[in-house]
């Protein structure tokens, strides 16, 4: 998402990079100026939003509750979060080298990272209306633009030394202090508390990400290697077409989904097993750090859930509009589970 112009590859407003095609690359040396642009770039980057599109729907599915899935805090879902990340951060390392190899523009690389900004603000400010208690105050956006200003001196460093500092900076977890647990200082990722926000991609380790696209982008001639032939199949021009929108369609594509499955989820209500799966987990582990057997607590809980259910006493909880006499039938009904399930 940042972008330049490098001798004979023109760079378009939306960062992606002019194609070369493979007689073209031969006319770059002359002076002949290409019209297409590097495909596998746009194709990259296109996966890459596919894959974010596909995460966060199943994110909003899980939070509307109209699946019977936990995206948050699974390992897998959170390894698919992270691949997402580090590819759109590499890929923006790779891409301010391509741009910026020869020489920095100063001016068009601060305009991209102010485009960057700005569309980080405005998920900071939706998030901060919709999510006020866990608002996106440092995300992939966030990241991206600090990101870019601070690689942007290593485009001209050897690609060997990127690669170092890229390994540094990954290593730096290592050296987490309750010193960085100041809230102003959570977006270096330094601290020992995650804070509690719907995305966070903190300098640490992150940057490490965007040298590494950096240290790429100055293998020997990346422009010759990457620009070989343009997409012939049909999805793989859709993918290129997305690439090239990348921008535009994060920003855009939250709001739609989040918005169209709200209206799904007043519609229908939650699905039955979805909104009972947090409660069935909580009353495990309250269970289980009574002493109780894993399978007493299990027989237990799932007979608190069809009692509960029996009557407005599960809809008040599940709304959070539980009285102090109502706690009080809550943990009755629970007792008397238990004692059946021993």
């Amino acid at each position: 998402m940042t972008g330049s112009e490098v001798p004979g590859v023109p760079v378009d407003e939306d960062g992606g990079f002019v194609m070369l095609s493979n007689a073209a690359i031969e006319g770059v040396a002359g002076g002949a100026r290409p019209t297409t642009r590097i495909a596998v770039l746009d194709i990259a980057r296109g996966v890459a939003v596919v894959a974010m599109v596909i995460y966060h729907s199943s994110w909003d599915l899980s939070e509307l509750r109209l699946v019977p899935m936990t995206v948050v805090g699974n390992p897998g879902w959170n390894l698919f979060a992270r691949a997402i990340a580090s590819s759109f951060l590499m890929l923006a390392g790779l891409g301010l080298a391509l741009a910026h190899g020869r020489g920095i523009d100063t001016r068009k690389l601060l305009r991209r990272v102010a485009v960057v900004a700005t569309a980080a603000l405005l998920v900071t400010v939706a998030t901060w209306i919709v999510f006020p208690a866990a608002y996106v105050f440092f995300g992939i956006l966030h990241a991206m633009a600090v990101s870019s200003l601070l690689a942007a001196p290593f485009v001209r460093v050897p690609a060997a030394l990127t690669a170092l500092a890229a390994l540094v900076v990954g290593a730096l977890p290592l050296l987490a202090s309750p010193a960085f647990d100041a809230p102003w200082l959570a977006f270096l990722g330094l601290g020992t508390r995650v804070p509690l926000t719907n995305d966070y991609v903190p300098l640490v380790p992150w940057l490490a990400f965007v040298l590494a696209g950096v240290a790429l982008g100055r293998v020997g001639d990346p422009v010759r290697w990457l620009a070989r032939g343009e997409p012939v199949l049909r999805g793989a021009k859709a993918l290129a077409w997305i690439g090239r929108h990348s921008l535009v369609i994060y920003l855009a594509h939250q709001p739609l989904i989040y918005g169209a499955l709200s209206g799904v989820a007043a519609i229908t209500g939650p699905n039955q097993a979805a909104e009972a799966a947090p409660f069935l987990r909580n009353c495990a582990a309250r269970c289980g750090e009574a002493g109780q057997p894993e399978e007493v607590c299990r027989i237990a809980c799932r007979c608190t859930l069809v009692e509960l259910r029996r009557g407005p006493l599960w809809t008040n909880m599940v709304g959070g509009r539980v009285s102090g006499d109502e706690a009080g039938q809550i943990g009755q009904v629970a007792r008397s589970c238990l004692a059946r399930a021993r």
